[in-house]
């Protein structure tokens, strides 16, 4: 690891402890950030987090908006032999895949770290908990408006194949595709400012063990929010605009839904409804279109 390279030779130097004891405290003092300020700084959005999300993402243009989803491949240079197979695609080198979802102000609210490079985002998604809330009627529920239709489900942008829309003209279709890029780098910077922030993220981890290699990567997270926290004045701007638009969070809706399979499979064929989520982008083309195609008449 190269933080802990990096300690070993400054503690080496200045205080004399071995690199053993070095390490012993890299591990101690990740353990310890986990166990004091894990459950504050990756908590669950709380009904103020949300609101200030769904009131970012609508000012952006994206009603019902609260983040971006992507992955991150952190490489594993010391990856056991019998693990390489499905740690590496291709002749690739072993890396550890990072599924994050990530908000406008670069606070990572959502982390699953720890499935094989040989997995796709859709299969990353698929195996992580990043719906579970949804699913077992946890998460409260988010109403937003988008182009006259009332939606129920709030959702994350992600990258992919822009569709083509044969309602819309291609001047619609471009500036849709411009502001759905911008607003979902916010998790790719996310990313770049995590490595930037810890080098130790930034290069080949070189512990064998990944249980470790796991709390190395939540408490750099953890550290990242307590940052981002702590700098979040610099985007202050959309929070002092007034009034929170057509999006808000049902404090009055029960998140004590019964969890019975029946209701779980319900809401898991809402979520993946391609109908649904073809007509909210649809709907978002034409929204865009109205709230920013002066701008680029102007131009």
């Amino acid at each position: 690891m190269y933080l802990a390279k990096f300690i070993f030779d400054a503690v080496d130097e200045c205080l004399r402890l071995g690199a053993t004891t070095a390490q012993l405290c890299v591990e101690y003092f990740v353990e310890a950030i986990i166990n004091l300020f894990g459950d504050e700084y990756l908590r669950r959005p709380t009904t103020a987090d949300l609101q200030r999300l769904l009131h970012i993402g609508e000012l952006r243009g994206f009603p019902g908006m609260i983040g971006s989803i992507d992955c991150m491949h952190w490489e594993w240079k010391n990856c056991l032999t019998t693990w390489k197979g499905q740690y590496s695609r291709g002749l690739g080198k072993p890396t550890i895949v990072l599924e994050a979802v990530a908000s406008y102000y670069l606070w990572i609210r959502y982390a699953f770290f720890g499935p094989p490079d040989t997995l796709n985002d859709i299969n990353v998604v698929d195996r992580s908990h990043v719906f579970d809330d949804i699913i077992n009627g946890r998460a409260p529920q988010v109403n937003f408006s988008v182009n006259g239709k009332d939606y129920h489900l709030a959702y994350y942008l992600t990258d992919g194949v822009y569709p083509i829309y044969s309602n819309s003209t291609r001047a619609e279709s471009s500036l849709f595709a411009q502001r759905q890029e911008a607003v979902r780098k916010d998790v790719e910077r996310a990313f770049g400012v995590l490595q930037a922030r810890f080098s130790i993220v930034k290069n080949p981890t070189l512990s064998w063990d990944k249980v470790k290699i796991e709390k190395i990567m939540r408490a750099c997270i953890i550290l990242n929010n307590m940052i981002v926290e702590d700098e979040r004045d610099e985007y202050i701007q959309y929070e002092q605009v007034e009034g929170s638009g057509s999006s808000h969070v049902d404090l009055t809706y029960s998140t004590d839904i019964p969890t019975n399979i029946a209701n779980q499979m319900d809401v898991r064929t809402r979520i993946c409804d391609r109908q649904g989520h073809q007509q909210l982008k649809s709907d978002l083309v034409e929204h865009i279109w109205r709230k920013f195609g002066s701008d680029q008449d102007n131009n």
